[in-house]
């Protein structure tokens, strides 16, 4: 394609086109290298695969390990329940960042805004292994809370949250947020600050107070923002993290926090089944792809947007 510049036909990049290119080239060859590069090993799914071995060297099995995630029903039924369960927690809560943004925009002290602001996003950088150190201070037989509880006669013996079935979705759900709140919710604060101030003035020209001016202009202008992302994480629902559930497992709670990737890494690592924990990732992975084109496809339908 030509384009006529300044009188010239040039072919290929602008000058003006050159630099953003430039720019995007060394991420687009971090996103092929780490993420399009690797699925070249999905071809294990296919072979009996040892290791040691060249692959050529293994037994090709075609589809047979797919079958085999039907025949171990059972225990896959479970991983996957387990996984559905806690993406939908997190996915009925997703609003609770952009509410937060809402509440930090509206306080006026531009000091305890950003103190709020900080102290809810350092969260997102301690790691999962700390957390959990964290919560076992706090949350086991002989933690802080416990201890306050038996002191004050309110318990009679401390109460296992950790190790407790019953609630390991709801407290990882609740740790979940806590560790990402402030974090999910820059881009929503990006997103309040692109509302045009005019509407603002207007709103309060008509006699809008703060409550009418978050429901009628605040509001509308982060639902697109809230869409996309819901749509995002409607992808993810199937990679709800690995980390956070592999720290928490223990044999009380293993069956609650047994997800795919928790899955996928004991097959693998743990049983060495590379081939078979490779066909669950794939598949995984393309299930993914399925449900995030299937999202983007009633958002289309419905609200006449999409993100692609």
């Amino acid at each position: 394609m030509y384009q006529k510049i300044s009188g010239k036909k040039t072919g290929g990049l602008t000058k003006r086109g050159r630099t953003p290119f430039l720019l995007s080239l060394p991420f687009v060859l971090f996103f092929i290298v780490f993420s399009y590069l690797p699925l070249a090993g999905w071809i294990i799914g296919f072979f009996n695969y040892k290791p040691g071995l060249n692959l050529l060297d293994c037994e090709f099995v075609g589809l047979k390990y797919f079958m085999e995630i039907f025949k171990d029903w059972r225990q896959t039924s479970i991983v996957l329940r387990n996984t559905l369960v806690l993406s939908g927690l997190n996915l009925l809560f997703s609003w609770v960042p952009m509410i937060f943004a809402i509440m930090l925009n509206e306080i006026r002290s531009n000091k305890v805004r950003k103190f709020v602001q900080t102290a809810t996003t350092l969260p997102n950088f301690v790691s999962w292994i700390i957390v959990y150190g964290i919560a076992f201070a706090i949350f086991s037989n002989e933690g802080i809370v416990n201890n306050l509880l038996t002191k004050i006669g309110i318990l009679n013996t401390g109460v296992n949250v950790l190790g407790n079935e019953k609630i390991a979705w709801w407290f990882q759900t609740a740790l979940s947020m806590w560790k990402n709140l402030g974090w999910s919710a820059i881009i929503y604060i990006a997103a309040v600050a692109g509302i045009s101030q005019e509407l603002y003035d207007a709103a309060r020209v008509d006699g809008a107070g703060r409550l009418a001016e978050i429901r009628h202009i605040t509001l509308p202008g982060l639902l697109p923002t809230y869409f996309v992302l819901l749509l995002l994480s409607i992808s993810n629902i199937l990679s709800n993290g690995f980390d956070q559930y592999f720290a928490f497992s223990n044999p009380m709670v293993s069956s609650k926090l047994n997800v795919l990737d928790v899955y996928v890494y004991n097959l693998g690592i743990g049983q060495n089944l590379y081939s078979y924990s490779t066909v669950v990732g794939m598949s995984k992975s393309l299930i993914s792809v399925l449900l995030l084109v299937g999202a983007n496809w009633m958002s289309k339908k419905i609200r006449k947007e999409s993100i692609f």
